[in-house]
Parts: structure tokens; sequence; C-alpha cells
């Protein structure tokens, strides 16, 4: 069933867990992430990212996402990861998309909330909701989001009082913090600012999102979690996932591409499914009524909370 972020955030952060992005740039991918949803009761956020088009345009990803996501047997969030354009997040909702990232991190602060109080405004109009991101979270070299060369690391980190003043101006339902990962695959193990995550979700109420998941330890994702992060991006970890098992598989010359597409399929769902079970979101996104009345006042509290804060 097609879900926003609200549906399957809001009682991830109750509920102390968190519920994993993981991009889908092909049927393969998005075959193995959905199928591995399923198979632990897991909801899922599934989609690609504005820096991935040249490898599977916008439109082309909705063309299979959106009618999988429907059919799917779990909650599943169609989701734009970092656009960054104001023209792209406006396409995405225009093609369906449940949920769009609008990126202005690189800007200055009253320039980031301008843009992103607008497309908030927008996405709500659509039914959608908006992630958005305060400080910068960088990309390793090399990676696929690209390579940004950033000195002095901690100057980049998200501000706990900022972040508590953004939110409150802009409206988003997500908020995606830099606390001390990158983009892409890791050289050496990141160190995390824990104490930065939990300072973040004493200040705002809405769930925190943790870019640059893949290559974190299993203790540095449940530690994240315990501190307040109820989101995480993977991509880099499915996709070495996908390409190793379409490797073994091709080890004669007389194969085809319809002898490797299984072998991609389950590798990446094995993948999703250990990151389900680390993330703690197995068996939270069964479609029952009960479930359906819970994520309404669930949804009706945490609205009910950004009211009174506005009002202070």
């Amino acid at each position: 069933m097609l879900a926003t972020l609200n549906d399957v955030l809001i009682p991830a952060r109750k509920g102390r867990y968190a519920v994993g992005l993981f991009n889908a740039v092909n049927i393969e991918l998005a075959r193995g992430i959905i199928a591995a949803a399923e198979e632990t009761g897991s909801p899922v956020i599934v989609g690609t990212a504005e820096v991935l088009f040249p490898y599977c345009p916008l439109e082309e990803v909705s063309y299979y996402l959106i009618p999988m996501a429907k059919k799917a047997k779990v909650p599943v969030v169609v989701h734009l990861d970092h656009g960054l354009r104001k023209e792209t997040c406006l396409k995405a909702l225009e093609l369906g998309f449940t949920s769009v990232m609008y990126d202005c991190s690189s800007e200055p602060y009253e320039i980031n909330v301008e843009k992103v109080k607008e497309m908030a405004y927008t996405a709500h109009s659509y039914g959608a909701s908006i992630e958005a991101e305060l400080g910068h979270v960088g990309d390793n070299p090399g990676s696929a989001e690209g390579s940004t060369d950033l000195k002095d690391i901690e100057k980049f980190y998200t501000d706990p009082e900022q972040a508590a003043d953004f939110v409150k101006k802009t409206n988003v339902d997500a908020l995606a913090v830099a606390v001390g990962t990158a983009h892409g695959m890791y050289k050496f193990p990141p160190k995390l600012d824990f104490e930065r995550i939990h300072a973040i979700s004493e200040r705002v109420q809405i769930p925190l999102v943790l870019h640059g998941g893949s290559g974190l330890s299993s203790e540095d994702f449940k530690k994240a979690i315990a501190k307040g992060i109820s989101k995480i991006n993977i991509f880099t970890d499915i996709n070495i996932a996908a390409v190793e098992a379409e490797f073994s598989a091709f080890d004669h010359m007389d194969k085809g591409i319809i002898d490797l597409i299984p072998a991609a399929v389950n590798a990446v769902k094995a993948a999703v499914e250990r990151k389900i079970e680390v993330f703690g979101s197995a068996g939270k996104g069964k479609r029952t009524e009960a479930w359906q009345e819970e994520i309404v006042r669930l949804v009706a509290e945490e609205i009910r909370k950004e009211f009174d804060i506005r009002k202070k």
C-alpha cells in the first residue's frame, strides 16, 4: 500500500525503531527491497535521488515503483531523495511520489528555510510528506552521490537549537541531520555524534533521518536509533550486493541477463532483510484495521503537539 513518511515514521519515532530508505534505480532492486519488506512485515521507503537520474530517469522510476508500492502487502513510501531543484520535487509530486526531500542544505540558513517552507506547503497540498536537511552530510570520494571535500567537518553538523527553529518555520515532516556520516562507502569507520542526535531529538517533535547509512556497524545503527533516529538511508550496501551476486552468477560466457536477474534480486532481498532486523522494523507494517487506527491516532497526536508548540 502507498504510504507517506508520516504513516511510517511517526510510529517509528514513538516505538524507537527505524524505517529504511532503499534507493531502487531498476526493477531488480525494487523487487528485492519490497520482497524483503513483505517477508519481514516491515514498512519500507523506496525511491531514487536526483544524482541517480543518469542511471534511470525519474519518470521511468515512477512507472515501476508506484504500481509495485500500491500492490505491496506492507506500507511503502515512494520517496524522492535529495531533490536539488524545485522543479525536480514538483515533477516527482506530479508523477505520484508520496514523499519528497528538498535538499537546500548547501544554501544559507534563511534561504534554506524559505525554499523548504514553500515546498512543504506544496507537498502537503498533494497529500505528500516532505523531508529537509539541516547541516550538510557530505560525500565520500568516489561515491555514487558525488564527492564533497568538507574540511573541519564539525562546522557542518546540525545545531540542535537551529533545528528546532527550522522545523517550526518550515513545517517539514522529517529532518535529515548531519552528525558524522557521509554518502557512499567509508574508507575509515565514521565517528557519530550520538549526543548531538539526542539533543536534536529532544528539541524537535518530528522524526530524524540519518543519511549515509551504508557501512555503519549494527551497534552504530542501534545506538543512533536509541538516541532518536527514525529513518536510515541505504544505497551503497544494496548496490554492491547486487553487482557482487551478478558477478558470481556470471561464471560462463554462455550466460544471459535472465541468469543474472534472480541473483541480484535475491542478494538485495537478503541485504535489506539484514538491515530491517537491525533497524527493528520487522513486524511493524502489518495492514490491519487496528494498525490504521493507530496511525491516525499518532498523526493526530503529533499535529496537536506541533500546534501547541507553535502557539507558544
